[in-house]
């Protein structure tokens, strides 16, 4: 892989099976390149400015794994000084945030929103084709259960003017982060090609914590048989999900902009600023 690796070559990577592990010299130079963003104490964080193409101002909306353990004297620093950050999104559940609290970080506001109740995974969901049908009644699930933190993130953009640095992430920055990077990638007039091109991206990034999350994915599902029909669809990211969920969004919706406008409240001006302050300004 070059130097700077290319979009096919991650895409490409993305697509390997969550139980085989990547190789980590390979990661060194991924990590390190954009749109990755080596931000110390996270993994799987990026900005959503530097995919290839992105219609949303680089420096400006970023979204990560969260923080493993805690956060390091230089995360800290990294996340105030370097990134500009002020407010940080949390969109974990309410067991999730018991067990760790986001870290208290000087100048930095921790925002977590109690999100409702889901239901329990429907494992034969997963089982048919990629999995679609579980994913869709998943990522559906976000949509309803996390739309408190989902409008504070809109609300950031409003409010910022293109200027307010904005931070959001879940336990693995893969599912829940994924739906919200898709929506303000949207907003923003992104291509399908390119929203999906991100959602796979976080098969690369999960890397440094795959193992742990593999753990308590299986315990979480009363220790689940990893051969078990349709775990492996559960553990894994694919397209045909994601593109799946898209069209759910716009059955249920009328597509990203109505749940921003139905479901959330904002008004038309509103939803005008937000995509108005995520775009590039040329």
């Amino acid at each position: 892989m070059p130097t700077h690796p290319l979009p096919q070559d991650l895409l490409t990577l993305s697509q390997t099976d969550a139980f085989t592990p990547l190789p980590p010299t390979l990661l060194a130079t991924i990590f390190t390149n954009p749109p990755f963003i080596p931000l110390p104490s996270t993994f799987n964080t990026r900005d959503l400015g530097l995919l290839p193409g992105s219609p949303i101002r680089p420096g400006l909306v970023y979204r990560t794994g969260g923080f493993l353990g805690g956060i390091s004297p230089a995360g800290a620093a990294a996340l105030a000084t370097d990134l500009r950050i002020k407010k940080v999104f949390d969109l974990r559940s309410a067991r999730e945030h018991d067990r760790q609290p986001d870290p208290e970080v000087e100048g930095v506001e921790m925002v977590w929103v109690k999100p409702g109740e889901g239901g329990a995974v429907d494992m034969g969901l997963y089982e048919e084709g990629e999995g679609e049908r579980g994913v869709v009644r998943g990522y559906m699930e976000v949509l309803r259960l996390y739309g408190g933190g989902i409008r504070g993130v809109l609300e950031q953009v409003r409010d910022g003017r293109g200027e307010e640095v904005v931070l959001f992430h879940c336990n693995a920055g893969r599912d829940r982060t994924g739906v919200v990077a898709g929506l303000l990638l949207t907003l923003a007039g992104a291509s399908e090609e390119l929203i999906v091109f991100d959602y796979m991206l976080s098969r690369i990034g999960i890397e440094p914590a795959r193992e742990k999350l593999l753990e308590s994915l299986t315990k979480g599902l009363m220790n689940v048989n990893i051969n078990a029909p349709g775990f492996r669809n559960l553990a894994n990211l694919r397209a045909s999900c994601w593109k799946a969920f898209v069209k759910a969004v716009e059955a249920e919706y009328g597509g990203f902009e109505g749940y921003v406008t139905g479901f959330l409240g904002f008004t038309e001006e509103e939803l005008a600023r937000i995509k108005s302050n995520l775009i590039r300004q040329n």
